[in-house]
C-alpha cells in the first residue's frame, strides 16, 4: 500500500469553530506523516474548509458533524458528491457524551485511508467452527480514549498493526499497536470492538467487544458510521451534497 492522498477536513459542525478545528488538523497530518504512514506505508495531504466553505475537488472528506442522527440533514451522506470516499467523526455526539472528538476525528481519518471503501477483510480459519472474516479497522480495537496519546497538545486514536491481523504471532513477539496496550492478534483493549463475519452464513456482521466496556458506550452502530456502512449494500450509498444550513 503506498500513495498520497488529499483529504480535506470540513467544518460542518455548530459545535465547533474554525479555531477549534484547525489545530486538530495539524495534529492529524504529524500523525498521519510520521506514524500511520512509517507502519502502513500510505500517506495523505491534509488540508482544513473552514465553516461554510466549498472543499476542493478530486479530494476525499472528513467532515467534522454534529450528531449522528442527523448526518442526512446536514447533507453528508455515504461518499463525496464525485464518488469518493468520506469519513465523519460526530462532534456533538462525542462532547456530549464526554469523549475527545479529536481521537474520534483520527480514528475516522485513519481507518478510512487504510480501506476506504469499507471492503476489506481478513479471513481466518478457526481451529473448530466455520471460518470468520474480521473487518479491517485499525483502531476499534483500541478505540478508547484512555489508550489515545497527544501530538501538540491534541489527543489522538492508538492504531493497531499489520500484526494484530496476522493469526501465526505468537502473544508478546511483536508489536501489535503503537501505544502497545495489545500484546497479541485479535486482542480488543477494554472498550475496544471490532466486525466479523461468520462464514457460516447466519447473522451477518457481528460486533465483538471487549469483556470491559466503558459506561455510556454505544451499543449500536452511529447512522452513517463506518460499522453502519458496511453492513449496507453498496448499491445503497449516496453521494454527498454541500447544502446551507
Amino acid at each position: 500500500m503506498s500513495g498520497n492522498i488529499a483529504v480535506a477536513v470540513i467544518n460542518a459542525s455548530t459545535v465547533l469553530t474554525d479555531d477549534a478545528i484547525a489545530p486538530v488538523v495539524k495534529a492529524l497530518q504529524t500523525q498521519v506523516s510520521e506514524h500511520l504512514s512509517s507502519v502502513w506505508g500510505i500517506g495523505a495531504t491534509l488540508s482544513f474548509v473552514p465553516h461554510g466553505a466549498t472543499p476542493p475537488a478530486g479530494v476525499w472528506w472528513l467532515s467534522i458533524l454534529d450528531n449522528s442522527d442527523q448526518a442526512g440533514l446536514l447533507g453528508y451522506h455515504d461518499l463525496t458528491p464525485e464518488g469518493l470516499p468520506l469519513g465523519k467523526a460526530f462532534a456533538g455526539s462525542d462532547i456530549a457524551s464526554g469523549y475527545q472528538w479529536s481521537v474520534t476525528a483520527s480514528h475516522e481519518l485513519l481507518e478510512m485511508l487504510i480501506d476506504p471503501d469499507i471492503n476489506r477483510t481478513v479471513f481466518i480459519q478457526r481451529p473448530a467452527g466455520a471460518p470468520i472474516l474480521y473487518s479491517f479497522e485499525i483502531c476499534d480495537p483500541c478505540e478508547a480514549d484512555q489508550y489515545g496519546y497527544p501530538i501538540e497538545g491534541i489527543l489522538v486514536s492508538d492504531f493497531v498493526f499489520p500484526s494484530w491481523f496476522e493469526s501465526f504471532r505468537a502473544a508478546g513477539s511483536t508489536q501489535f499497536d503503537l501505544m502497545q496496550h495489545i500484546k497479541q492478534p485479535f486482542e480488543l483493549a477494554a472498550g475496544g470492538y471490532i466486525g466479523v463475519y461468520e462464514m457460516s452464513g447466519a447473522g451477518g456482521w457481528q460486533q465483538l467487544n471487549a469483556q470491559t466496556m466503558p459506561q455510556g458506550h454505544p451499543p449500536r452502530a452511529p447512522v452513517g458510521s463506518r460499522r453502519e456502512r458496511r453492513r449496507a449494500r453498496r448499491e445503497h450509498w449516496q453521494r454527498s451534497e454541500l447544502r446551507s444550513r
